[in-house]
């Protein structure tokens, strides 16, 4: 299928139109993109729906969008990590406001697809509704549908019926093509209406497959990736598509595959998640080069890093983080290892930049794979309850300054310059002469020197292991800046007069000089500023910091339009935001969030947080004189430097309080473990081969709960034999995920329990542990006549299939059962999940008693429970159900997000499963950890209304069990946010 001119010819000039597109032809080959034929200029609008054609092209300085250069300061986010659709806009709406300007999303088979045919893109799973609001919110979107995502999800991303079919995935075997070809055509069917070269979305980029450096060399591995591509192609999808290279290796580079004839329809793109222990490296201009420097494998496609580590996952127990979670992985990954490695990117020539995660989210029900938790905050700049972090303050001043300034979307690296103390990096823009310098330091102790550079000695100061960034010769509309040692953050024109913003840390002395050729009426807006004039330069001090935003207005220096300058300080850069409308772009100060901006005739209509009493301060279109703030007519007032300010202050956030919880109710549950339950009903597992990478053991029936259709949660096994009069032991070999769980009983009475290890430094990245518990048989277990043997396993998840060796096809459950002094033979039948739940989808249910009888859901009848207090100290083999209600009353306009907090005697060995009105929110295991506070995202949890919380807790004999202290935790609140919609929780 041949590319159209208009997806891809985003050159300017008659003659760069009119070139065709067709292969990808390798790094050798001519190129239709000269970086001659697209000057640096301003860049395009915000993307969204607008109902015209768009092209996107690109050439080895940038992407290319109607032929002009987009630097793309992405963040990655999950929508199946956050199971409310209402929060996806508040969670794009804060990605946009603080800086990026693309958003990407991987799309996992699994969460989709309960079963071969059947696919699921409603509710939570709305991914059409998703790309509507990326595009409202005017965010580009790359789009990751795999079909391998990895992503530390059960199975790669990979369906759990697909563990019990043939073929070998990630190759070129037909039956597992004739699987991915479906999928990709149900999300093709809705990317295309979505894509932003047709008008009607916002879908920039899109990605086939990720990380796959298996079968690289080997014919299948390339008819494989042809095979996507031209799948992919068929379906519509006309714009660039790419593979993410796990780490730097060179693979999938232009021309390594069959692309049908297409050319410049393919870029190279690589991930990296560096230590915060090691050197930054460089992966591009300043790099080794070759085919594994990073961007240097593909010269002619501009340097993209389709993951960029803005944080670190963690696994069951917290090995990596000393088992203090997330919040040691925000810490070691912090504001500054950002600057450190970022800058160092946007240095090598990396302007396609997507962080993983913006904003992690939460595994939920049995969505995460082995090696995590159900958190997978990740560490991100937004944490797992939307909360915004000290690490976004990069990414909302590099985010702007890269949208705003266009000087950075064409670098080329410029000679050498020698910093004392500090790692420097010099770059110059080719078309307006702008200089770049990154300084970095890589030591632990504060370094202070100074750059030549513009004819002057420039005082710099960094911090330890921090970075800066510094510019000569910018250009600030008809202005140039001879040099600042502030970092420019954005340029507008708000009305009849431009703004600049410079940033930096508290307590930095900031020094820009301007080039005027005639003394300027300078008017300062804050004592705090000085500034002199000599010899056609203007040259400005000021204290960043020293009371809250500080403004200088120049005009009258031979220009026609005044140029406003604002100097922030980390804190301060953190309530200015930018905004674009179809009147004009305006910029407002004060909010803790800035949502939305809409002009209409004399009025700006603004939306929006707070988290304190503020000022409001807004510049913008000419003719403005009326605010409104989350629809609140706000008095005004205009002031000397072009503003309008709200007469009275916007109001914080009013008090969140939350119930204590009780009025519990227990009951126990495993009947399946007493010989009299009636099992009829449950699947023989009596077949004797299977599609799994784990072998059947001779003579034994295949029990892998795959092979029956049981891929989610937990799953019951009863085998019946007659005669234990000479049974000594029983051995039940077993395999699962991390911290898997057997329980067994014998006619009734336990065995006991075996419990998988806690992963340490050299397992946590194990995806299948198998095991073999061994249990005696006592006397009085022993003797003639009918015996069945009950065994519960927790399964954990499936492992992911990173190398493409079908590990996800690893066992889950029992694998054999022998016996020692007997050999009986026994009839096995196995039970696991009930059908999906149609609303909460094929993860959120497990195949225990009191899930598959409707105990985890509202409205079940549990007033025959038994009425119980917490903490509990009970001591027995099983599984026991808690449930309560409370009632919330948060105040219309206040977005809280809360959480429910679980705390016991870390010695005491049980796990529970919570639910939330009948979803599953995730696992928590209290001797393990580490985590102990789980998200309850608003949609699901009634904010103003009645909640049911159920806790299926699996108990061990060996110690007491809980649950202990439960109680719901205020993370954080803040006046305004989104509307929030119900969502549907069928009960019983």
């Amino acid at each position: 299928m041949a590319l159209s001119r208009r997806s891809f010819s985003a050159l300017a000039g008659a003659a760069a139109l009119g070139l065709a597109l067709g292969g990808s032809g390798g790094p050798g080959a001519p190129s239709a993109y000269a970086a001659r034929s697209v000057p640096t200029g301003p860049p395009p609008p915000p993307p969204s729906a607008d109902g015209r054609r768009h092209s996107v092209g690109f050439d080895r300085y940038s992407l290319l969008v109607d032929g002009r250069r987009l630097v793309l300061w992405s963040g990655e986010m999950h929508p199946f990590r956050l199971p409310s659709p209402a929060l996806w806009r508040d969670v794009l709406q804060k990605m946009r406001a603080y800086g990026y300007n693309a958003v990407s999303v991987y799309v996992a088979w699994n969460y989709h697809s309960p079963a071969p045919g059947k696919y699921d893109f409603t509710g939570v799973r709305d991914l059409d509704l998703f790309l509507r609001m990326a595009a409202e919110t005017g965010l580009y979107v790359i789009l990751r549908p795999g079909p391998y995502i990895n992503a530390e999800v059960d199975g790669g991303g990979f369906p759990g019926w697909l563990t019990a079919t043939e073929g070998t995935a990630r190759t070129a075997d037909p039956t597992y093509l004739k699987h991915v070809d479906e999928w990709l055509g149900h999300v093709d069917a809705i990317a295309t209406r979505h894509l932003f070269t047709r008008g009607t979305g916002t879908v920039l980029l899109y990605q086939i497959e990720n990380e796959y450096d298996a079968h690289v060399d080997e014919p299948t591995g390339r008819a494989y990736m042809a095979h996507l591509y031209k799948k992919v192609r068929a379906d519509g999808i006309d714009v660039p598509l790419f593979h993410n290279d796990k780490g730097r290796n060179g693979h999938w580079i232009p021309g390594s595959f069959d692309t049908g004839g297409e050319k410049r329809g393919w870029l190279y793109g690589f991930d990296g998640y560096p230590s915060p222990s090691q050197t930054p490296p460089d992966w591009g201009y300043f790099g080794s080069g070759g085919k594994t420097g990073g961007a240097s494998a593909s010269p002619r496609t501009p340097g993209f890093i389709p993951e960029s580590g803005g944080g670190w996952f963690d696994p069951w127990g917290g090995a990596w983080s000393k088992g203090k979670g997330y919040a040691e992985s925000r810490r070691t990954r912090d504001a500054a290892y950002e600057r450190r490695f970022y800058l160092t990117h946007l240095a090598n020539g990396i302007t396609v930049h997507n962080v993983y995660m913006a904003f992690g989210g939460t595994s939920w029900g049995w969505l995460p794979a082995p090696v995590v938790y159900t958190s997978y905050d990740y560490g991100a700049a937004l944490d797992e309850g939307r909360r915004p972090t000290d690490k976004l303050v990069p990414m909302h001043q590099i985010g702007h300054m890269l949208q705003r300034v266009p000087d950075f979307a064409r670098l080329d690296r410029a000679a050498d310059v020698k910093v004392r103390g500090l790692r420097t990096y010099h770059l110059k823009n080719p078309d307006t002469g702008t200089h770049i310098y990154v300084l970095r330091n890589d030591g632990d102790q504060e370094v202070s020197s100074a750059l030549r550079a513009a004819g002057a000695d420039l005082p710099v100061t960094v911090p330890a292991r921090d970075a800066r960034l510094m510019v000569t010769g910018l250009s600030l509309g008809r202005r140039k800046v001879r040099y600042s040692t502030a970092q420019p953050m954005l340029f507008l024109t708000a009305g009849q007069q431009d703004v600049a913003v410079f940033c930096g840390r508290q307590g930095d002395l900031a020094r820009v000089v301007l080039e005027a050729a005639e003394e300027p009426l300078v008017t300062r807006m804050s004592q705090e500023a000085a500034y002199a004039y000599d010899r056609g330069l203007l040259r400005l001090t000021v204290p960043l910091g020293a009371g809250g935003l500080i403004g200088v207005r120049v005009e009258g220096d031979g220009n026609d339009r005044p140029l406003l300058l604002l100097f922030a300080d980390e804190a301060t850069s953190m309530r200015l935001w930018p905004y674009d409308t179809p009147s004009g772009s305006l910029l407002v100060h004060g909010p803790a969030l800035l949502r939305t901006a809409t002009v209409r005739g004399s009025t700006v209509h603004l939306t929006g947080d707070t988290v304190g009493e503020t000022g409001l301060e807004m510049w913008g279109p000419h003719g403005i004189d009326g605010m409104t703030w989350n629809g609140r007519a706000m008095p005004v007032s205009a002031t000397g430097s072009g503003s309008v300010r709200a007469g009275v202050p916007l109001p914080g956030v009013p008090e969140v309080t939350l119930p204590a919880l009780g009025g519990w109710r227990a009951r126990t549950e495993n009947p399946e473990s007493g010989p009299g339950f009636d099992d009829s009903a449950w699947k023989p597992a009596d077949r004797t081969s299977s599609h799994s990478t784990t072998p059947v053991p001779k003579g034994q029936p295949v029990l892998f709960a795959d092979d029956y259709g049981f891929h989610y949660g937990d799953v019951w096994y009863r085998g019946t034999f007659t005669d234990s009069t000479s049974v000594e032991s029983v051995s039940l070999a077993y395999s699962t995920g991390t911290q898997g769980l057997l329980m067994a009983w014998l006619d009734g009475e336990p065995l006991g329990t075996h419990r998988m290890p806690v992963p340490d430094n050299s397992t946590i990245r194990r995806g299948s542990w198998s095991d073999t518990a061994v249990f005696p048989v006592r006397g009085p277990q022993r003797g003639p006549g009918r015996h069945v043997l009950s065994v519960l396993v927790r399964r954990m998840q499936h492992d992911q299939d990173g190398a493409a060796r079908d590990t996800h096809k690893a066992a889950r459950g029992l694998t054999a059962v022998t016996f020692t002094g007997a050999a009986p033979k026994v009839r096995w039948r196995i039970q696991g999940e009930a059908a999906p739940d149609p609303v909460r989808g094929p993860l959120n249910n497990g195949g225990l008693y009191g899930e598959r009888e409707g105990w985890h859901l509202p409205g079940f009848p549990d007033r025959d429970w038994e009425p119980v207090t917490f903490p509990r100290a009970a001591r027995r083999q099983g599984v026991t159900w808690y449930r309560t209600t409370f009632r919330l009353a948060v105040e219309q306009g206040v977005d809280a997000s809360i959480g429910l907090t679980l705390d016991d005697d870390r010695y005491r060995s049980y796990r529970a499963q919570i639910f939330l009105n009948g979803w599953n929110m995730g696992q928590y295991i209290n001797d393990v950890g580490p985590q102990h506070t789980f998200v309850l995202p608003n949609g699901i949890l009634r904010t103003r209304g009645t909640n049911t919380l159920a806790l299926a807790v699996l108990s061990e004999f060996t110690t007491l069990s809980g649950p202990g202290r439960v109680r719901l935790t205020l993370l954080g609140a803040a006046a305004g946010g989104v509307p929030v919609t119900p969502l549907p929780s069928p009960g019983r």
